[in-house]
């Protein structure tokens, strides 16, 4: 996308300067060289881990963008500090408009809950009452296609069956922002085309849509941006087409 079309579009999410930072503590054979050192504690205890680095981005509103990348590259920690589910250790993360978010298998469910307890939960979790939910909550499960196992515990579902429901939710909340980790990465393929038709009714609707995942060329025709992370920076950042052959040829 070029410069003058993004700076038409009033920013839904802005990054500025971000940068997250994970320490990890090092490991010492000795139990009391370790004691010592907890009362002593040095920064020089610690490894750093940069997962994002200076990102600047700004990203319109009815945008569609692609984030690429290998594994580890900062991708869904991108999608987490948006998400407002971690926050960055520099720089200004600002976000307008109501979330709707899919990051993880499992994220914002509880496996004892029966699926029904877990839409109450996850809707709650992005923002929606329990009256809005009781409105929605037919359309939310017959979505998903699960009205026979929507009294049994999560636990006993296999992953299909938590994305059917995490999908679900996240899409009836009626978000402006929609944003999916890896939905195309289990599942089958009826529910992924239903999972594509509805993102492009999402798209004609001006919603603004971010998207992480391995099966690139889904997104052909649904994403017209893409960001190319690698090790935690912005490699490059313009049209679908043309990020998503660079980066194919650059990882094979």
């Amino acid at each position: 996308m070029s410069d003058e079309r993004t700076s038409a579009l009033a920013p839904a999410i802005e990054l500025a300067a971000v940068g997250k930072c994970y320490y990890l503590h090092k490991h010492h054979v000795f139990i009391v060289k370790e004691a010592v050192n907890r009362l002593f504690r040095r920064q020089s205890d610690h490894d750093e881990f940069w997962a994002l680095r200076e990102i600047n981005l700004s990203i319109g509103t009815g945008e569609s963008v692609a984030i690429v990348g290998r594994n580890g590259a900062g991708k869904s920690t991108l999608l987490g500090l948006v998400a407002g589910t971690i926050y960055p250790t520099c720089g200004s993360v600002t976000v307008s408009g109501r979330v709707g978010a899919l990051l993880e298998l499992g994220a914002g469910f509880h496996p004892d809950l029966t699926g029904k307890e877990n839409i109450y939960l996850n809707a709650s979790l992005l923002g929606l009452q329990k009256t809005q939910v009781d409105e929605r909550f037919d359309r939310i499960v017959a979505f998903s296609g699960l009205e026979e196992f929507i009294d049994v515990p999560l636990r006993t579902y296999s992953s299909g069956m938590k994305v059917r429901l995490g999908f679900s939710v996240a899409v009836h909340t009626d978000p402006e922002i929609l944003m999916l980790d890896e939905v195309f990465a289990v599942g089958d393929q009826e529910f992924q085309h239903k999972c594509l038709d509805k993102m492009k009714e999402f798209r004609l609707q001006r919603k603004t849509m971010l998207f992480v995942g391995h099966n690139l060329e889904s997104l052909q025709g649904l994403c017209e941006r893409a960001v190319w992370l690698e090790h935690g920076l912005v490699i490059a950042d313009g049209p679908f087409d043309d990020i998503l052959g660079r980066y194919v040829a650059a990882v094979h």
